[in-house]
């Protein structure tokens, strides 16, 4: 069982790991040890996640969420099995606390009149620098 939040835990059946021999360091180990994780959350089928939760979390996972719903992180960073699965469950944990912040509507404002002013004033400056550079007339 994985706590989320003090309202939000995971069952392990939604969770499965498996494990593979990692491509990171470890020397000869990395040939003989199946240290690297993959781990799999069925996030689609959770009883535990609301609905909006779920969409922000299918937003955030990108890459990670499959076509079947299912959330993969793999994380092959130590030499030790059981650190890269506590890192798997701890980056899967920060991922759903990320999705369960709902996102802050944002008011549209308008610009003030005195920024429109501003605004005028300067271009008109500025055009009148570019008329300048043009080139001198003998009028006189």
């Amino acid at each position: 069982m994985l706590r989320i939040s003090d309202t939000i835990t995971l069952e392990d059946w939604e969770m499965s790991e498996s494990f593979m021999r990692a491509s990171g360091p470890g020397g000869q180990n990395v040939n003989k040890v199946s240290s690297a994780v993959e781990l799999r959350f069925e996030a689609a089928r959770s009883p535990n996640l609301p609905d909006p939760v779920k969409g922000r979390l299918r937003r955030l996972a990108g890459r990670r969420w499959t076509k079947d719903g299912a959330v993969v992180l793999q994380v092959d960073e130590t030499r030790s099995q059981v650190r890269n699965r506590e890192i798997a469950r701890d980056r899967l944990a920060e991922l759903i606390r990320e999705a369960l912040k709902r996102p802050v509507r944002r008011i549209p404002t308008k610009p003030t009149l005195g920024s429109k002013r501003r605004r005028l004033a300067a271009k008109t400056q500025r055009g009148q620098v570019k008329a300048l550079r043009g080139k001198v007339q003998d009028g006189e």
